[in-house]
């Protein structure tokens, strides 16, 4: 079975050497692949590279270029806005599955599940995958969804998967800081 769509043979053969490196993390082959970059700067941006630098192990749905050049520019503008980390810190994590997790190891879940899988997100919320022809598929929430064009590229700390679109979870807002809960209530003249 293969896993890889349409995808030119030169767009992956300079990069594959450089990404499974066993010395290299999740987060630094991102940074080092040419078709991630978009994904890098928003590792960065949103904090987590200490994270995905970290022991792991992770499986990282990594959703290329051209997959946030799809995203609508208003979703991109805010959540790339510095005030917006936690949504933007939201949608990354939504890409990550704790655990080493290759493409067969999906292709089995999916025929256990009768034809699909679920897994949950470092984010705390499902995603799911399905095989189309031969590819699998994933879904997020709000009708988001990608198929993996390169599989099981293997890192110090985990595996990367390459997606050709961006799950979106149900983006929820911090909660309110915890001092504004424990404020004293105000003293009411009874009636």
């Amino acid at each position: 079975m293969t896993t890889a769509l349409a995808v030119p043979a030169h767009a992956w053969a300079d990069e594959v050497a450089a990404e499974a490196a066993p010395d290299t993390t999740v987060a630094q082959a991102a940074a080092n692949t040419p078709d991630l970059t978009t994904l890098a700067q928003a590792i960065s941006a949103a904090g987590l590279g200490d994270t995905l630098n970290g022991a792991g192990p992770y499986t990282v749905f990594a959703p290329t270029d051209a997959a946030f050049a799809a995203v609508p520019q208003p979703m991109t503008d805010y959540l790339m806005a510095p005030a917006n980390k936690w949504a933007l810190e939201q949608v990354l994590t939504y890409h990550v599955v704790p655990g080493q997790i290759t493409a067969e190891d999906l292709y089995k879940k999916i025929k256990a599940g009768g034809g699909t899988a679920k897994l949950t997100t470092v984010a705390g919320q499902e995603i799911s995958f399905t095989e189309v022809q031969g590819n699998i598929k994933v879904d997020g929430t709000q009708g988001s969804s990608g198929y993996i064009t390169r599989s099981d590229v293997a890192q110090s700390n985990g595996m990367v998967h390459v997606l050709n679109g961006v799950l979106i979870p149900t983006i929820t807002p911090p909660a309110a800081p915890a001092a504004d809960a424990a404020a004293p209530a105000e003293a009411t003249p009874a009636s």
